[in-house]
């Protein structure tokens, strides 16, 4: 299957698919590890409430980058993924660089190689993706080779963090790869009282 037609299906059926592929930008590459479903009728989503301009890139034509700002310090990319008429996305959350690796260990500091990119923010950082490239689709992502893509144990279970749909089984990772995140369930919110 052609990557423009896996990117027009729904997020959680490409992600898995395309678990394996490097994708290339500001002069780094990865090799997608961990990724992130998030769809339309998904509430852990941010177009789960409608289009604003903060989401709007997710409700745009497939295949550009949606990033956004958390936590007041950290960018989080997507890589804009739905069926016509639907908004969706799959976040990057960790890969293995590849190819540019001294940029990479330049743009994260200290951090040791199996770090540069584990988690969303390290990855974004890793790649040099900030806000400015939030509906960019100047990046190159090639989809791992039909052998190579075989040989990948494609583990699933819930979504890192969220309250909203917290066991929904949509994050999707290389089993046994050192540069997957670590699974941590969203902190309960307290009672007032």
């Amino acid at each position: 299957m052609l990557l423009t037609d896996l990117l027009h299906q729904r997020p959680e059926v490409t992600a898995p698919r395309i678990l394996g592929a490097r994708l290339s930008f500001g002069g780094v590459t990865v090799r997608l590890t961990e990724l992130e479903a998030y769809a339309a009728d998904d509430p852990g989503s941010h177009a789960f409430r409608g289009k604003t301009n903060r989401n709007r890139v997710m409700f745009g034509p497939p295949g550009h980058l949606y990033v956004y700002f958390t936590y007041g310090m950290h960018h989080c990319a997507n890589l804009v993924c739905h069926p016509e008429g639907e908004p969706g996305g799959i976040l990057l959350r960790a890969g293995e660089v590849v190819d540019g690796i001294e940029l990479a260990r330049e743009r994260r500091g200290s951090a040791r190689d199996v770090d540069l990119a584990r988690g969303p923010a390290r990855l974004a950082s890793a790649l040099g993706i900030d806000l400015g490239m939030n509906g960019t689709d100047a990046f190159e992502l090639d989809l791992a080779p039909v052998g190579e893509w075989s040989q990948i144990e494609v583990a699933t279970g819930p979504r890192v963090g969220l309250r909203l749909a917290p066991d929904q089984p949509w994050r999707f990772w290389v089993a046994g790869d050192p540069t997957v995140s670590q699974y941590r369930p969203a902190k309960k919110l307290r009672a007032n009282g």
